[in-house]
């Protein structure tokens, strides 16, 4: 019996869950709560994310979860193709393909936004793998999304947000000295990277505009949202 709080792999996932987030009976609210303790078998709420490996579970199941509720392809909504999101899933979360429909493996659409954002993003991985090459192609898609980027990937606050890019792109992440919102530093990175000035005022603090760069990003996670907004628990 694995120690509660633990992420798992999960060999079958409840048919009761896959049933449910495949149907969305109760919107999609409640197909995200769903989708994630059909990943994890856990509440987000619940789960533990010390150790790195189980952090790194609980992005990838947040934001499939929080993808899986927007309606349309999840792989395309992730930005990554069907193989690559076939893949995730077997090595992530072993058994979960039942939660997805087949069209869920349509490849991404290209959008130069996003290329860029998921090139910067690359250029400074701090590690080897899929798991990072996922990542970046993960929160390039969601930041073209329109809440905080902490909020469309699902995660519960914006330090497990800051906490992910130290992890998976240290050097960018090291860049954001002001604790700007990530958004906007991705976005000003690329600009000065190109030799694009973005901002007139040359002192932040004397800017108009300080609070859409520096402001707070506050809130329920979506994903606590779901359960609370959910009609019934589920079992």
């Amino acid at each position: 019996m694995p120690a509660r709080g633990a992420i798992v792999d999960r060999s079958a996932v409840p048919p009761a869950v896959a049933g449910e987030a495949r149907a969305g009976v109760c919107g999609s609210a409640r197909r995200a709560a769903a989708v994630y303790r059909g990943l994890t078998g856990w509440w987000p709420e619940e789960v533990s994310i010390h150790a790195d490996d189980d952090f790194d579970r609980h992005v990838f199941a947040s934001a499939i979860a929080v993808a899986a509720s927007g309606g349309g392809a999840v792989a395309s909504r992730l930005g990554l193709s069907g193989v690559d999101f076939g893949r995730l899933v077997a090595v992530r979360f072993p058994g979960a393909g039942v939660l997805f429909a087949p069209d869920d493996g349509e490849t991404a659409p290209a959008d130069d936004e996003i290329a860029m954002v998921r090139a910067l993003l690359l250029a400074s991985a701090s590690r080897d793998g899929e798991d990072t090459a996922w990542l970046a192609a993960i929160v390039a898609r969601r930041a073209i999304e329109p809440n905080h980027l902490w909020e469309d990937l699902g995660l519960r606050d914006r330090a497990e947000l800051s906490r992910l890019l130290a992890r998976h792109f240290a050097p960018l992440a090291a860049r954001n000295t002001r604790n700007m919102r990530w958004k906007r530093f991705f976005y000003r990175t690329l600009c000065e990277t190109d030799g694009i000035v973005l901002c007139a005022t040359p002192v932040c603090t004397a800017c108009g505009d300080f609070d859409l760069c520096f402001g707070e990003e506050t809130g329920e996670s979506r994903l606590a949202r779901a359960r609370r907004g959910s009609a019934a628990p589920l079992s």
